[in-house]
């Protein structure tokens, strides 16, 4: 099973195994998956990897 990495609506950001109807898109980005931070369910977004670049370079010059 292919990982997914997301981004919940906190800003955390992790990888899940389960992303429920990732090919569904008339029902939009968002999915309902609980976040290893908040220990809460959360609206979560794919992150593509352009963002998941910038992140990294923006960590990276702080």
């Amino acid at each position: 099973m292919e990982r997914t990495v997301v981004r919940c609506a906190e800003g955390h950001v992790f990888s899940t195994a389960s992303f429920p109807m990732q090919q569904a898109e008339r029902l939009g980005p968002g999915r309902l998956v609980r976040c290893p931070r908040c220990a809460r369910l959360r609206s979560v977004v794919p992150v593509t990897l352009e963002q998941q670049l910038e992140q990294q370079r923006s960590t990276s010059t702080k």
